[in-house]
């Protein structure tokens, strides 16, 4: 995995979440299967992880496979559960040589045995790696994330380890899946659809969208670093207003 030798530019994101949407159209379009848009995307995703410490981006945390998806047919679901673990048996080795932690955040124990235990390894094998975090959200659903946080929170209240009065803003946010990371600034949506799907959406609150019409195999280190400079011209002010 080299280098893209990408510049940085001034006041870019630290972290990007992306939606990386598109891929059964964009096999469709070439009159494939819709796994082969899935095969395609998953090589994009090297290229895009390589990019990021010349663009700046520390946190890359990718839409892999979502809650809601265990309503494709049978043989798209079982298809992508095999991408998921031969990507991580081909791409591990490389991963951790490139200085990329790996973690995993979503519902687990919907997941097989084979697939739990690679992804376990795979962020075992990473877990002393700081170039690049790269988050992979696989049966994912900000939704449940918040209901497995709150039961989370609910039972230490009830055993004593946390007052009601006591329960805040800035509470909830330790028991999510992503307590150990930062809160994405910019969000990318890929393929022209123009929703969040229920990504990230705790830890969204103040993150800028692009919504993009570029499918996720066409998505390049270049677009994305149009992005991050469009992303270092916006004016944030969560809520002030400046003079």
């Amino acid at each position: 995995m080299k280098a893209s030798f990408l510049n940085a530019p001034k006041g870019g994101p630290r972290h990007v979440a992306i939606i990386m949407d598109g891929n059964g159209r964009w096999a469709t379009m070439r009159g494939r299967p819709r796994l082969f848009g899935h095969h395609a995307g998953a090589r994009r995703v090297r290229e895009i992880l390589k990019a990021c410490p010349d663009l700046g981006i520390k946190y890359l945390t990718i839409f892999a496979f979502s809650t809601e998806n265990w309503k494709r047919t049978q043989d798209e679901v079982a298809g992508l559960m095999s991408l998921f673990r031969r990507y991580i048996i081909k791409e591990t080795r490389a991963l951790s040589a490139y200085g990329v932690r790996v973690r995993f955040i979503g519902d687990r124990p919907r997941l097989d045995a084979k697939l739990i235990a690679l992804m376990d390894e795979l962020e075992a094998e990473t877990s002393n790696n700081d170039r690049v975090h790269l988050t992979i959200a696989l049966n994912y659903g900000g939704r449940d994330e918040v209901a497995r946080a709150t039961k989370r929170l609910a039972q230490d209240v009830a055993e004593g380890h946390l007052r009601p009065e006591d329960v805040d803003e800035e509470t909830l946010p330790r028991y999510l899946d992503t307590h150990v990371l930062p809160d994405p600034d910019l969000v990318i949506r890929t393929s022209g659809e123009a929703r969040i799907s229920n990504f990230l959406l705790w830890q969204s609150a103040y993150a800028e969208y692009e919504f993009i019409d570029t499918l996720w195999p066409d998505f390049t280190a270049s677009e994305l670093r149009n992005l991050c400079i469009s992303y270092g011209a916006r004016d944030r002010r969560f809520g002030a207003v400046t003079s």
